[in-house]
């Protein structure tokens, strides 16, 4: 889709292909709806009570050859209650125009909706959202797919005040934002066959060629050996597939601290020698969600040149059983020196990511954000609309929450200083074991990787919940967190 701005006078010499315009409940026309109804001598208002249409959400009419009015087709799409008008109610009736564009096939459209006055909702916000929802609804992943099926349209939102700033500055930012979360879906889909550890790292690499200030760096299963990764290296010793770590680089700010961020990149996670139920095996393919989210991210930072540092991490492996993989029982010393004693192999997330912790030590981060499908426990406490998110720092965590809550991508947060959480993970051969006893999973995988992070301001995003979604009764990745976490960095720089 490709998405302008732009200011248009109404007239019946100016002809245009599609407009679409909202209409409130009880025959209460937008300004817009009410200019072109005084133009076709009340000819739509006509038409609207001959059908039957008041207004209410779920209702819309086509109409052609308006008289007097230039334009080939009028979407008139209801809006309900404009006092009661919010933004979930904003973003079904997006849905609802984006279905039926897609119906007829509108290949240009002049899109009055953003129009629209809610409380409490900006329009930048409106626009973003905008392009966010149509780009979630278009999406589709025909790869391997014969028949391809593909919806590409022209959208022109309408400037109806002296305001183009903010509408350049949306569709800016919805535009890269998008591109990133495409990205990640795009590799979050392929099958694990094909999406392996090493494939992504090759990926990584291509970033150099794409972008101006992107460095990147591989660390392969020789260079952990030397560093002393047992623990990551310990997931992916029943796995063909080598395990690899992207280090990419994002610099366009010489001064500043960088933000690291780190994504869980397990390829397929069959649990290793505790292996999972068959049922719904085939979505563990998704758990590399977190790397796709911080590939994604790196997309839509380097398209908007945010003057920051970065250094986006992606942690690689695959989880496999087999006569050479880790076993419950065994103990592995970490990086950090810390000891582990193993007694759930399906508890394999929080060792990559243990690893990974410490050794970004190195760069002094300002913040560290690390993205995981790490626990089941967290879609059972919060459900597939809500990411899970633990921190040892207070500030960090409000950041974090309050662009949630801007981007409409949201987090939950739940804490981790209680004592009593931390008993849970005590060990009685080693220093910590990486499994509890399933009382508040998703609250100790996150003590567990909180004692590798004592050195930095430190956030945990458990997206196991929200990493992927089920249309048609069918897993498909869902782009979460890049909305909200472009927006934690894009508030770090003041940037909109």
């Amino acid at each position: 889709m490709q998405y302008f701005a732009e200011k248009i006078i109404l007239s019946n010499k100016n002809l245009l292909d599609c407009i679409v315009i909202p209409m409130f409940e009880k025959y209460k026309f937008s300004k817009i709806l009410k200019k072109i109804n005084d133009i076709s001598n009340n000819y739509i208002l006509n038409i609207l009570k001959k059908n039957n249409i008041q207004g209410k959400i779920n209702q819309h009419i086509i109409l052609y050859k308006i008289p007097n009015f230039s334009c080939n087709k009028i979407i008139i799409i209801g809006c309900g209650n404009k006092d009661t008008l919010n933004r979930e109610k904003n973003k079904l009736i997006i849905n609802n125009v984006i279905n039926i564009l897609k119906k007829y096939s509108i290949k240009e459209i002049y899109w009055y909706l953003t129009d629209i006055k809610i409380d409490n909702y900006e329009l930048y916000w409106n626009i973003r959202d905008t392009i966010n929802i149509i780009e979630h609804n278009i999406y589709s992943f025909n790869k391997f797919k014969k028949s391809k099926n593909f919806f590409s349209s022209i959208i022109k939102f309408i400037i109806t005040n002296n305001n183009e700033n903010i509408y350049f500055s949306a569709i800016k930012h919805g535009n890269a934002i998008n591109l990133g979360i495409k990205k990640a879906k795009n590799i979050a889909n392929l099958p694990p066959n094909i999406c392996t550890p090493k494939y992504l790292s090759i990926k990584t690499k291509k970033l150099i060629k794409q972008y101006n200030n992107i460095s990147v760096e591989i660390i392969n299963e020789k260079i952990m050996q030397k560093i002393g990764m047992n623990a990551y290296l310990a997931v992916s010793k029943g796995s063909q597939n080598k395990p690899y770590i992207s280090i990419i680089k994002y610099q366009n700010d010489n001064k500043s601290q960088p933000i690291v961020l780190v994504g869980k990149g397990v390829t397929f996670d069959s649990g290793g020698i505790s292996l999972k139920p068959s049922k719904n095996m085939e979505d563990m393919k998704y758990d590399m969600c977190g790397a796709a989210a911080i590939y994604g991210t790196i997309h839509a930072i380097a398209q908007l040149k945010l003057p920051l540092n970065i250094i986006a991490i992606l942690a690689c492996g695959e989880n496999m059983p087999s006569s050479n993989a880790y076993r419950p029982s065994d103990v592995i010393e970490t990086m950090s020196g810390i000891t582990v004693e193993i007694i759930n192999t399906d508890a394999e997330g929080r060792l990559i990511l243990c690893d990974i912790l410490t050794y970004i030590e190195k760069y002094n981060p300002k913040y560290v954000i690390d993205i995981a499908t790490l626990t089941g426990a967290c879609v059972i406490a919060l459900g597939n609309n809500i990411s899970g998110l633990m921190a040892n720092n207070k500030k960090l965590s409000k950041k974090i929450i309050r662009a949630s809550l801007e981007a409409d991508d949201r987090v939950w947060e739940l804490p981790i200083n209680d004592q009593k959480y931390f008993h849970q993970l005590k060990s009685n051969i080693a220093d910590l074991v990486n499994s509890s006893n399933g009382v508040a999973g998703a609250i100790t995988a996150a003590c567990f990787l909180s004692k590798f992070t004592k050195k930095y301001k430190w956030a945990h995003i458990d997206i196991a919940g929200t990493a992927w979604y089920y249309p048609n009764n069918k897993a498909m990745a869902s782009g979460r967190p890049i909305n909200m976490l472009c927006q934690f960095l894009i508030n770090q720089t003041n940037h909109k």
